[in-house]
């Protein structure tokens, strides 16, 4: 499986998106599309993951998402020439992970912040509004941590080869 085309596939929907939501939603506007569950809300995000580094000066955050983007991106590359072409969970994972990093990278890059839409209103069995919205590219690194992380702790293969 090859991480570099599971980064693109995810690139691309979170840009499309995105793209959809800028030009079809006013910034703060939310559209309901499961009621009372899940409505697309346009925010603006300056910072990260859960508002992170929001109040700090572009001349700081900008420099430290680059840093960061490019050190992950690094990480990335060298675990994924460890993990051999059979382990197709781990390679997916590191493609969402890589995809998502990318997909706000270039938000970050050329607009300075990320545009984030996805708003969880109540998850229905714990009657719990989730706080934080969020985009593809999040959602993408989410899922390929908790895959990366769960066969990690749960496969005992993984835990006595390194995950290689």
């Amino acid at each position: 499986m090859k991480i570099r085309n599971i980064s693109i596939v995810v690139v691309l929907l979170d840009q499309l998106s995105k793209y959809l939501v800028v030009h079809f939603c006013n910034r703060g506007q939310s559209i309901s599309v499961l009621k009372n569950i899940l409505s697309f809300t346009y925010i603006d995000n300056p910072g990260a993951a859960f508002g992170f580094m929001a109040e700090t000066q572009p001349w700081i955050r900008i420099p430290f998402f680059v840093l960061i983007t490019i050190g992950a991106g690094l990480i990335v590359y060298a675990y994924q020439r460890l993990i051999p072409r059979e382990k197709a969970w781990q390679r997916f994972s590191l493609g969402l992970i890589w995809g998502g990093a990318m997909g706000n990278f270039i938000d970050r890059v050329f607009y300075r912040q990320v545009v984030d839409f996805i708003d969880v209103e109540k998850i229905s069995f714990w009657n719990y509004h989730f706080p934080f919205i969020f985009n593809v590219a999040d959602s993408s690194i989410t899922v390929g941590l908790t895959i990366l992380i769960s066969i990690y702790v749960f496969d005992k293969n993984a835990q006595t080869e390194g995950m290689a």
